[in-house]
Parts: structure tokens; C-alpha cells; sequence
């Protein structure tokens, strides 16, 4: 029961990441990107974590994790570069 109810998890993130790609390419504006590369940053650590139950090892947290902060202070860098036009004063 647990392994049908991954492979649907599975199916649907890798389906909001192809809906997150169409976002990042086909956006109108500029923050509506950025929002798409944040949500696809944030599905892409559910897959992992996915993965990782999927197939039972503990590396797959570790690098979600890692994700996560590089993901969390890449947003942070980008929104503070199109706000002030730079990054570090």
C-alpha cells in the first residue's frame, strides 16, 4: 500500500514540476519566474524526499536538506538583486 501511494506522490511531483517549467519559460513578468524556480526548487526536495523513502537510505534527506539552504538563500540573492540592484552592499 505504501509503495502505491509513493509511485502516485512520485507521478504527481514530477507533474507540478513540468507545470513549474511551463511557468519558469512562459512567464509574463519577472517574479512570476522567480516564483516558478522557487516552487520548482521546493518540489525538487519532495521528490528527493520521495525518493529517499522509496528507497529506504538516509543520503537522500542530507542532500534535500542541502537543497533547501542553497534554495532558500538563492531566493534570497535573487529577490534582493531585482529589489536593489545588488546583492551585497
Amino acid at each position: 500500500m505504501l509503495d502505491t501511494a509513493l509511485w502516485i506522490c512520485l507521478t504527481l511531483i514530477v507533474l507540478a514540476m513540468a507545470l513549474n517549467v511551463y511557468r519558469l519559460a512562459a512567464g509574463p513578468d519577472v517574479p512570476d519566474r522567480l516564483l516558478a524556480l522557487d516552487t520548482l526548487y521546493v518540489n525538487s526536495i519532495a521528490l528527493i524526499v520521495l525518493l529517499g523513502l522509496r528507497l529506504n537510505t538516509k543520503i537522500y534527506f542530507e542532500a534535500a536538506l542541502l537543497i533547501a539552504m542553497l534554495g532558500f538563500v538563492g531566493t534570497m540573492a535573487i529577490c534582493r538583486y531585482l529589489l536593489r540592484g545588488d546583492i551585497i552592499e
